[in-house]
């Protein structure tokens, strides 16, 4: 008697869907059309001869055992992906396909230092980045749409192995006018947490910041209101209160062409950790710690 299993592109579009939560969205992430994801789905269903989505005019919804099914299928193709990355690994190192996930506040300040070495070192590498927040970037790692990503440490990671790239410390940046004359150290007690302005929920830098000033209020009484660390400084740069940057942030020129004033926190815990980390056991392990040598290298 022949058993017909479910095929791992029919997998793709479940997991495509329930991601997306829409047929059109779900068919364009896996770069087919909507009726040939609509059919391939409505083939795993009849394979398995059960609902696993329900499907109304407005919204689509999973049944309980359609989740159920879409948490076993992330699954099995991340132990696919694994399969593919254990014959690449079994080649020349640091050679072939790696998918980063880059965290923003690190993306446009780090990688333009450290790309252009890699590239002359390591020409056979190709390596695709995807820039997204915190916690997208580790759901992808997780889900197998990434291999490792580069973020800022401590963050809730799950099962991962890890490589520390560097410490990046926190600077509290000024107004050029700023009344209080900023002395060349700031410590936490000098901001004022009523003109703090940070970066809007879902960036980790902001919870960084607040915990390496160890000062409670300030979470309440911040402005949580910038998309980016160059709106920040845009807006300290007018006179709208002050922000805290990381140091390769300053490094890589944040404030060229401002007035702003950046000084250094003085603080226990004054910088947060930039470390790339990948699945645990992954067997491209030793590949991930080699990436690591050469982005601290950068």
């Amino acid at each position: 008697m022949t058993v017909y299993q479910p095929t791992l592109k029919q997998l793709q579009y479940l997991v495509s869907l329930h991601e997306h939560g829409h047929f059109g969205r779900a068919a364009d992430a896996c770069f087919v059309s909507q009726s040939t994801l609509s059919a391939g789905l409505r083939d795993l269903e009849a394979l398995l001869g059960v609902t696993l989505v329900e499907r109304t005019k407005r919204a689509v919804r999973f049944t309980p055992l359609g989740n159920a099914v879409v948490e076993k299928a992330h699954r099995i193709l991340r132990e696919t992906e694994e399969l593919s990355d254990l014959v690449q690994s079994s080649g020349k190192p640091l050679s072939g396909e790696v998918r980063m996930s880059v965290i923003p506040t690190i993306a446009p300040f780090l990688l333009p230092r450290m790309l252009p070495r890699l590239r002359r070192e390591r020409p056979n590498l190709k390596l695709f980045l995807r820039e997204e927040p915190s916690q997208a970037a580790i759901e992808s790692l997780h889900h197998g749409r990434a291999d490792c990503v580069l973020l800022a440490l401590p963050y809730a990671t799950g099962e991962v192995e890890k490589e520390t790239i560097e410490l990046d410390a926190f600077y509290v940046a000024f107004p050029s006018d700023d009344p209080r004359n900023p002395p060349e150290e700031v410590g936490p007690d000098i901001i004022d947490e009523h003109r703090l302005l940070l970066l809007e929920d879902g960036h980790c830098l902001k919870d960084h910041a607040l915990a390496a000033c160890n000062r409670p209020e300030l979470r309440a009484s911040a402005t949580m209101i910038g998309t980016s660390l160059h709106t920040l400084v845009q807006m300290v740069d007018n006179g709208l209160g002050l922000t805290m940057l990381p140091e390769m942030a300053i490094d890589a020129g944040i404030l060229n062409g401002t007035n702003v004033v950046a000084r250094p926190l003085n603080s226990p815990h004054a910088n947060r950790e930039i470390a790339l980390v990948w699945r645990r056991n992954s067997p491209r392990a030793e590949e991930f710690r080699l990436l690591a040598d050469e982005l601290r290298a950068g």
